[in-house]
């Protein structure tokens, strides 16, 4: 699987992606011709070869005329959706403005429609984020994943005065994201590139075991006294094992819930998002019994998940904790058998055939349809598989 990891060791731009990414091969003036479609007023990238700390990097500055105007979330999607950007470009870009709009509507008590977009509605982040948005697609990558990244410490000046590090945008689509300790009196992760993180990456954690064959460097505009101020792009392949990825555990003791509250709780968990949902008989103080409930998730679920636990569960407080999984490749595939087509996963198991797993919905559905054993469509979809009655699912 080809692949992308974002070293964000002094943390990340929407400059500083743009310049990995033109360092990594994309070209720049594909890009540029992008950005040229959206009719942003005398608007035009330029790359420079710049070091930092004795480090060659690509600066990328955004150069354009003078503009006063304060954006909102259509003005820019409307902007994005009559460009000559492909469709994929345009879903990308629109995706991480939407993230950047849901997180400062939530810091201003707004809406997203409503919210009136400050710095990252200027002509230079908007030909950031459409341009990181073009250079990801171009550089044709399956997968994201980045390092813990650190937000610099102090204050800072926004559209709304004075405020610490990480800007209130910026620490709102940090939420879930695993952040480095850092004492650089600087804001070295801004919302632009928060919103990209937040927007693309699949898994934050160490390198993950690559064969690399490209690494772009892009510069900030700042120089650090500590550190070279670098985005580092890897860019190669990974085996065709098991996937690695990080998730959540969110979890609660329940001594004081019937067993129709928790069924009820499980199956509104599922409906946000949850990875897995399971229950564990235990025993509390005084010998009460009691039930551990459990959900695994991602990221992006987390507060859902905890807003669903409390509101439809007696517990006053829940434990979490992030864990890293291997997950097997698979593929959905339909298979025919007497009764009809029967889905299922296809996975991919290393150095053993692949295995394959009929889906419950499915079979069930067959099962009463046809009045026939559920037990018997598992055993004839198996069977579909192994005489080679397959194809890709419609799915």
């Amino acid at each position: 699987m080809r692949i992308a990891y974002l070293d964000c060791a002094s943390g990340i731009s929407g400059d500083m992606t743009l310049g990995a990414l033109v360092d990594a091969g994309v070209e720049l003036a594909e890009i540029s011709r992008g950005i040229d479609s959206l009719g942003l007023p005398d608007c035009r990238l330029v790359a420079s070869q710049v070091s930092k700390k004795g480090f060659r990097a690509t600066q990328i500055t955004v150069e354009h005329s003078p503009e006063h105007a304060h954006r909102h979330l259509h003005h820019i999607t409307d902007m994005i959706g009559a460009s000559r950007l492909t469709d994929s470009q345009q879903d990308l870009a629109k995706r991480i403005f939407t993230r950047l709009a849901e997180a400062e509507a939530k810091v201003h008590g707004t809406t997203i429609q409503k919210v009136h977009f400050h710095e990252v509605g200027a002509v230079d982040s908007i030909a950031d984020i459409v341009g990181a948005a073009i250079g990801w697609d171009l550089l044709g990558v399956e997968q994201i994943q980045a390092s813990p990244v650190p937000t610099g410490a102090g204050m800072i000046e926004i559209a709304h005065g004075r405020c610490s590090i990480p800007a209130p945008a910026t620490g709102e689509l940090l939420k879930g994201i695993p952040l480095a300790a850092s004492q650089i009196e600087a804001e070295l992760t801004t919302p632009t590139g928060a919103a990209i993180l937040a927007t693309l990456v699949e898994r934050f954690g160490p390198l993950p075991a690559m064969t690399i064959e490209k690494i772009g460097y892009g510069a900030g505009q700042r120089d650090l006294e500590q550190q070279p101020n670098l985005l580092r792009l890897l860019v190669g392949e990974t085996s065709a094992g098991p996937t690695e990825d990080q998730v959540w555990v969110v979890e609660t003791n329940l001594d004081d819930a019937t067993g129709e509250l928790i069924g009820f709780c499980a199956s509104r968990l599922w409906e946000a998002g949850a990875l897995d949902v399971y229950t564990a008989a235990i025993q509390m103080k005084k010998g009460r019994p009691a039930v551990t409930l459990s959900v695994l998730c991602r990221a992006a679920q987390l507060e859902r998940i905890e807003q669903v636990l409390f509101a439809e569960t007696t517990s006053l407080g829940i434990r979490r904790w992030q864990v890293e999984r291997h997950t097997l490749k698979r593929e959905s595939i339909t298979v025919d058998t007497q009764w009809g087509e029967v889905e299922g996963k296809l996975a991919h198991v290393p150095g053993r055939e692949k295995s394959f797993s009929p889906e419950f919905e499915s079979c069930s559905r067959i099962a009463e349809n046809h009045d026939v054993a559920l037990r018997e469509i598992y055993e004839a979809a198996c069977t579909a598989y192994r005489h080679g009655k397959t194809r890709p699912s419609r799915s």
